[in-house]
């Protein structure tokens, strides 16, 4: 079966929309654990992260996969360095939710796949179309009007985006799988994580305790939250056109955003319009172009398969 003749599968389409909307809802979890310094959940997401990796990949016996992205040196070296770009954006995204700006990072994750149009055009070389250029000069006329127009840096976002697309770049090029990467992403900065929660257990500053037990659970589960929607994604990925997927991306920042204005009732004043404003228009055009792109691809191998 070619690429382009990939069914919109409704089990795909299910955990597309399951993976991008619990993505977008994750800030609900996130304040549960408000009063916890983001630098321990993020700890024990890893830690956790972690052992779901493991229980997973022994249900689906994918170790000789893990065993394989761990003799070549240059994945291996890839994978450590995008566990660290997104322990940066679990960071900060974590932190900025819990400090009151959500809405910040829902213009982070909108921003995100012009990011990583960008990301291509300088690292690998691909050549930006038409459209995707003016998308890209569209959204960076609209972090710049709100620098310069307001003086405010969105620097919440733009850390998010950029950390998430140099995340996305790095596996890219690593060419590890979505889940045996992860599991390699995150034991490589495990050992870091369990010095970090045995310091604060040491010096008496640990949330995660017998004595509370709906927060250690919270804690446990945050290797679930991380994980699951991955399993999602992963089956959505095996099933679905890349239109598709591309469309369903925008259900996260969507959830988010409204998350922010009437779930934790976050102003949205009018230098936000002016910068969510364009990056909308932005994305749009970037969609439209990539929708005919993959029409013009399809119509092309259809044509080569009659001939």
């Amino acid at each position: 079966m070619k690429p382009t003749d990939v069914p919109n599968d409704s089990s795909g389409l299910v955990a597309g929309i399951a993976a991008f909307m619990t993505w977008g809802l994750v800030p609900v979890y996130w304040k549960l654990l408000r009063f916890i310094p983001a630098a321990e959940i993020l700890a024990h997401r890893f830690v956790w992260t972690c052992i779901f990796m493991i229980l997973l990949l022994s249900w689906q016996r994918r170790w000789p996969e893990v065993l394989a992205n761990l003799r070549s040196r240059r994945t291996a070296l890839y994978c450590a360095a995008s566990g660290v770009a997104i322990a940066i954006n679990w960071f900060f995204f974590i932190w900025a939710v819990n400090a009151g700006r959500v809405l910040e990072t829902s213009l982070g994750y909108f921003m995100t796949p012009l990011v990583n149009v960008l990301f291509g055009a300088i690292f690998l070389r691909e050549r930006l179309t038409r459209a995707q250029l003016i998308s890209v000069l569209l959204a960076s006329g609209a972090v710049g009007d709100l620098t310069f127009g307001f003086g405010r840096l969105p620097w919440v976002a733009l850390t998010l985006c950029f950390s998430f697309g140099l995340y996305g770049l790095l596996r890219k090029v690593s060419g590890a799988a979505s889940i045996p990467g992860l599991f390699l992403e995150t034991t490589v900065l495990m050992p870091l994580a369990l010095g970090f929660l045995v310091y604060l257990e040491r010096t008496h500053a640990l949330h995660f305790s017998v004595a509370s037990p709906r927060v250690s659970l919270l804690l446990i589960s945050t290797g679930i939250v991380t994980g699951l929607p991955l399993l999602w994604f992963a089956h959505a990925a095996r099933r679905l056109r890349l239109t598709t997927l591309g469309f369903l991306q925008y259900l996260s920042p969507s959830c988010t955003f409204f998350l922010g204005i009437f779930a934790f009732h976050e102003p949205f004043r009018r230098a936000q319009m002016l910068t969510f404003g364009p990056i909308w228009i932005a994305l749009a055009i970037f969609t439209a172009d990539a929708v005919t792109r993959w029409r013009s691809m399809k119509t092309s191998a259809l044509r080569a398969v009659e001939m």
